[in-house]
């Protein structure tokens, strides 16, 4: 029988011997032979082919790899239907994530508004609370801490310089990493971090330490306000945003209420506190710091108890942990009206998953535990980084611009009055003080017996000849080119008191706090120091001004009716014109500060500042959460919020420098300001009817 494969090919001898068989379709492909090999029978066939028809014949080609037609054209289309799929799954997340915010929009007008925002309403605005109360902390206990440790007057500005600083890092960082960790995470690390450094604080004993403790507290509690807004903005309906953002405003004022009045309650009372020996001191201005954890520790306890923010769950693709708290809003509210058997209705939510969540879920679950820690922290770095390089995008460029002039203006004016109001009011009274020294020129005092207080007093070219000073109180005093000859000086408590280019012959002092800083360009003859009192030490009867504390209460009590005519109106009239108005109006303000002549007119310039001024925080704080999307929101108001701690840190020096020079260049500056800032605001989009994006 011949060979069927015989009739296709042609046998070709070459001039090595071999023979090249070619198909006679004209194939150039030939396959060489040696000619001592043996003739394969038929029966010799591979078992790859055993039992394969005589019809079905073998693609030449597959012994070079060529993929056969029939392959080529399946592998196309298959390409064409993965191609079609994947327009399909990216047109469908497109719509997904268009449809959220209109779908969670409904979601939270059916869970409806009631116990559940008022509980989160109250934990959160305890949060805000901490961070007015922080706010305050170290301008009341300055002027303790200053004598009580020893503080010079550069290391004194030092002190607030960095707590401000502190507080805008901790806005940047932590209103960044709410976006990819949690708002309720997050939230709970801030005030724990407030809580710990400030409670170490209070028995920190150098000044160095103290520092490094309220920086650390000042770096939790900065990251506080943008938490807190942009969690409860997650958990209302568009129509209710406005109102209850600018109630949760008045815990703000409420810190500054409660600082205030437990300031002039603790402070001055010397008795509240207690000493081990002589270099632990635990003054009552230490007690105050502890009082002021109070509202942080409640917040804290209270956010344990509060779920995280469902927005935030359904940006991050957990669909499941969302339904669910979202179902417990519903009932919980609906529950309280009277209604329990009203039926969360909601079955799914849709939330398609990035192909980024993909990766960090791959990488995470490969390598060593310190491998996945390290990659889950570093993808979460570089997802803030590429969060806050977002906010660049031309959509969001000129909105951003606008609202961070219009933040820096704000916050340039209220922190720089806020800084001049107090120190305005205290030069005023260094002045009035000054007016009243008296002046003794060469008096002679000779054998007696000084047992009360030298107070407000100059002493020039004086003879002090067997005089004793005991149980006395020497409070801004200077002794200015005066002889002290035998006298004897036991148990005085000096204050901003010094003696100039005097000479002491044959003097005693005893258990007094007069030490080497107190004598510039002295002559000590003979003089003895037995038991002296070195260091600084506080006199609470003196060192603590009662009217600072009331100018804070007044100033934070002042700003109640202009948060209740905001809330009332946020949604009635618009955050635009809430920010423009008030900006306005506060500008004009600042003129009638022309006329601050006394004390009294300045605190009511001030509590009308301040009462006008407010709307205008609070629109700024409703708007900001509003026009970002909820993957960037937390970053956004961080960085708006740690821009507002930057205005201030300037503010505070400018303003600060002219306190007794003029009056003209501080207010020019507020108003001009506040002027910009106004007409800025005016350029903002409206975002009164805009749903979460």
């Amino acid at each position: 029988m011949d060979d069927p494969y015989q009739n296709n090919v042609n046998q070709q001898m070459t001039e090595g011997g071999e023979y090249t068989y070619t198909q006679d379709g004209g194939g150039q492909d030939g396959y060489p032979y040696q000619t001592d090999y043996p003739q394969q029978d038929d029966d010799a066939a591979s078992d790859a082919t055993e039992g394969a028809d005589e019809d079905d014949q073998m693609y030449e080609g597959e012994y070079q790899g060529i993929p056969h037609p029939d392959e080529i054209k399946e592998a196309r289309r298959a390409a064409r239907l993965e191609a079609k799929r994947k327009a399909r799954q990216a047109a469908q997340q497109e719509e997904e994530e268009e449809n959220l915010p209109e779908q969670y929009e409904t979601i939270m007008e059916d869970c409806g508004h009631g116990r559940f925002q008022w509980m989160l309403f109250f934990v959160l605005g305890l949060a805000l609370m901490a961070d007015g109360v922080d706010g305050f902390v170290v301008g009341f206990v300055l002027p303790s801490a200053e004598k009580d440790m020893c503080i010079s007057n550069a290391d004194k500005g030092l002190l607030g310089l960095l707590v401000y600083v502190a507080m805008m890092v901790g806005a940047l960082v932590w209103g960044g990493l709410c976006d990819k960790m949690g708002r309720r995470k997050c939230l709970i690390y801030v005030l724990t971090i407030d809580l710990v450094f400030s409670f170490l604080s209070c028995f920190a004993q150098g000044y160095g330490f103290f520092l490094f403790l309220r920086f650390c507290s000042g770096f939790g509690i900065g990251g506080s306000i943008p938490i807190v807004y942009t969690y409860f903005t997650e958990f209302l309906q568009m129509d209710k945003r406005g109102e209850h953002l600018s109630w949760l405003c008045m815990f703000w004022m409420l810190g500054g209420l409660y600082a205030s009045f437990t300031a002039w309650g603790i402070i001055p009372h010397y008795g509240w506190g207690f000493a081990i020996g002589t270099q632990i001191q635990f003054h009552s201005w230490r007690v105050f710091i502890l009082v002021c954890l109070f509202p942080a520790l409640a917040a804290l306890i209270g956010v344990v108890f509060m779920p995280e923010s469902p927005r935030f769950l359904l940006e991050n693709a957990r669909h499941d942990e969302a339904w669910m708290i979202l179902r417990r809003v519903h009932d919980t509210n609906w529950k309280a009206k009277g209604e329990p058997e009203r039926v969360f209705t909601v079955t799914n939510i849709k939330t398609p998953q990035t192909q980024e969540d993909e990766f960090i879920e791959i990488q995470s679950d490969t390598g060593t535990a310190f491998q996945r820690w390290t990659v889950r922290k570093m993808t979460m770095l570089q997802q803030v980084m590429a969060n806050v390089m977002s906010l660049a995008a031309p959509e969001l460029r000129l909105q951003g611009l606008f609202l961070v002039i219009v933040w820096f203006c704000m916050a340039f004016s209220y922190h720089g009055l806020g800084v001049w109001f107090p120190d305005m009011i205290k030069y005023m009274q260094y002045e009035e003080y000054e007016s009243k020294v008296r002046v003794f020129h060469r008096e002679r005092v000779e054998r007696f017996h000084f047992n009360f207080s030298l107070v407000n007093q100059i002493h020039r070219e004086g003879e002090y000849i067997h005089d004793k000073f005991a149980n006395i109180e020497i409070k801004s005093v200077k002794f200015e080119d005066s002889l002290f000859e035998n006298c004897y000086f036991e148990d005085v408590r000096s204050t901003n008191t010094f003696f100039e280019n005097c000479t002491f012959k044959n003097t005693m002092f005893y258990n007094t706090d007069l030490w080497q800083e107190k004598f510039k360009d002295c002559r000590l003859e003979n003089t003895t120091f037995l038991h002296p009192k070195k260091g600084c030490h506080l006199n609470f009867q003196e060192e603590n001004d009662i009217v600072i504390y009331m100018v804070s209460f007044l100033g934070s009590l002042a700003v109640l009716p202009g948060n209740i005519i905001s809330a009332l109106f946020m949604d009635k009239i618009g955050r635009i014109r809430i920010i423009g108005g008030s900006m306005l109006a506060s500008s004009a303000c600042t003129f009638l500060l022309l006329l601050s002549f006394s004390q009294g007119a300045v605190i009511c310039w001030q509590c009308l500042f301040y009462a006008v001024s407010v709307a205008a925080w609070n629109g700024l704080e409703v708007i900001s959460v509003e026009l970002y999307p909820s993957s960037k929101r937390g970053t956004a108001f961080g960085i708006l919020n740690g821009i507002c701690k930057f205005a201030a840190i300037i503010a505070s020096f400018i303003f600060a420098a002219f306190i007794g020079i003029t009056k003209i260049i501080p207010i020019f500056l507020a108003f001009a300001a506040l002027v910009c800032g106004g007409l800025v605001a005016l350029k903002l989009p409206e975002t009164r009817e805009k749903i979460l994006s």
